[in-house]
């Protein structure tokens, strides 16, 4: 039997071998290969990252992993403006929907504000907050461009 080896600061190329891994089992079982990775990033004047968002669309979602603002930073819309960036290539890359995960002391109301619905929460994680789960739904760009789509009326 293989030998089990905890680790606990892995490399990034150990998880992403998990990650690659992962995706190969899923596209294989669902026949859906159009997975990508997603980040915007915000720089400082010498390059530095003060802000950004990762995540990735794979089937007509878009998950988003990581959204981080420097402190100084906050407040000031530059989250926002991160956000409809992400929503703008989700619907470019005809996504319906934007779900993440958020804590009860980072920034559930932000969300909230910008159109996501709490799906779930998870009490006590961790110890004393909650974890949730939001989703938004989107308008594809097609939509947003050819607007609603009227059905023919079967009055008689």
């Amino acid at each position: 039997m293989s030998e089990f080896v905890i680790e606990t600061d892995p490399t990034p190329e150990q998880i992403q071998h998990l990650e690659d891994r992962l995706y190969e089992f899923n596209s294989q079982t669902t026949g859906i290969t159009d997975g990508e990775g997603l980040a915007i990033f915000v720089r400082d004047e010498q390059g530095r990252v003060v802000a950004g968002i990762g995540g990735h669309t794979w089937g007509g979602c878009c998950e988003i992993k990581q959204f981080w603002v420097e402190e100084p930073r906050r407040r000031q819309g530059l989250g926002a403006k991160l956000l409809q960036a992400v929503e703008h290539e989700a619907r470019r890359r005809n996504c319906k929907k934007i779900t993440l995960t958020t804590h009860s002391f980072q920034a559930p109301e932000f969300y909230v504000r910008h159109g996501f619905s709490i799906l779930a929460v998870v009490e006590d994680n961790p110890r004393g907050y909650q974890n949730l789960l939001l989703q938004k739904e989107l308008e594809t760009v097609e939509r947003v461009t050819n607007g609603p789509s009227a059905a023919p009326s079967s009055a008689p």
